[in-house]
């Protein structure tokens, strides 16, 4: 049973409340309320394109021996590996899993001095959660049967991973995670943005963790936060002209700080379109 064990992780049968895999039988399922959290290396594709199958083989086995262990110490496991990213579970408190992607985020940097030794370009990765229940189950054929997830929580954790790209940031998690935290005072966040996701009713809210940032950059969020939330909250009453100043003042101070060039952008466009009377600030999602 040990050679399952690869395959099949541990924690998994533990969930479903089995001490072996030769204990699963198909349809096994369990409901649970856990975190599941997306990392994906940014730009892995065109990386790969300049790899051969062995380079890119020990690239991902010598990525995840360093992310791995970092999920693992924070009470998670690792689900699945979809070529550049990774899904994880966390059961208890979500803290777990930002803690995780804190200590993933810093590790990186240390891992890119060590690419850099080797000749190697620097690698970035984006950390997206969500906190819900989840159905954790047995499915497959009678040969050969896999342990998956079954839950719109899984779809919500990979689109809000998704968002870190077009925002620029290196942790976003929903407003579930972030309302389900322990010890929120333990993390520093700026609200990213209310977005409504395809397929999905309700505009959900989206949070940016700036803890996994460099030194740098963290004194940068951490100093412009408050004119930040300012800047928000004048966005979202409609007075773009004194969000736009928030913004533009933020971007002296930080020219690199994505989320506020692109509200400073949607500010400036508000201010010469007229906008709909029932005009809410949330921002519709298609599949890219």
């Amino acid at each position: 049973a040990n050679s399952y064990a690869r395959f099949v992780p541990k924690q998994f049968l533990t969930s479903l409340g089995k001490t072996s895999i030769l204990d699963v039988k198909l349809g096994d399922q369990i409901s649970k309320e856990m975190t599941v959290m997306f990392a994906d290396i940014r730009s892995f594709t065109d990386m790969s394109e300049g790899m051969t199958p062995e380079q890119n083989f020990n690239f991902i086995n010598s990525y995840l021996s360093r992310m791995s262990p970092i999920i693992q110490n924070n009470h998670g496991y690792i689900d699945k590996f979809m070529g550049d990213g990774i899904m994880a579970l966390f059961e208890g408190i979500p803290d777990n899993a930002l803690n995780a992607a804190i200590q993933m985020q810093k590790h990186i940097v240390i891992y890119n001095l060590h690419r850099n030794t080797q000749g190697y370009a620097p690698i970035q990765i984006g950390i997206g959660m969500h906190t819900g229940r989840l159905m954790l189950g047995a499915i497959g054929g009678i040969d050969r049967m896999e342990g998956t997830v079954i839950s719109d929580s899984v779809n919500l954790g990979s689109r809000i991973e998704g968002l870190t790209k077009i925002y620029g940031v290196k942790i976003a998690i929903s407003e579930k995670t972030f309302l389900s935290l322990e010890n929120a005072n333990n993390f520093h966040f700026r609200f990213l943005d209310r977005v409504q996701v395809k397929g999905k009713q309700n505009a959900i809210s989206v949070y940016e963790i700036f803890d996994g940032e460099n030194e740098h950059n963290f004194e940068l969020k951490f100093k412009t936060r408050s004119i930040y939330e300012q800047g928000i909250e004048y966005y979202y009453k409609k007075d773009f002209l004194e969000a736009k100043k928030c913004f533009s003042e933020i971007l002296i101070k930080n020219p690199e700080d994505k989320v506020s060039s692109i509200y400073l952008q949607r500010s400036d466009y508000y201010l010469s379109h007229s906008i709909e009377e029932d005009w809410n600030g949330i921002s519709v999602l298609t599949d890219k």
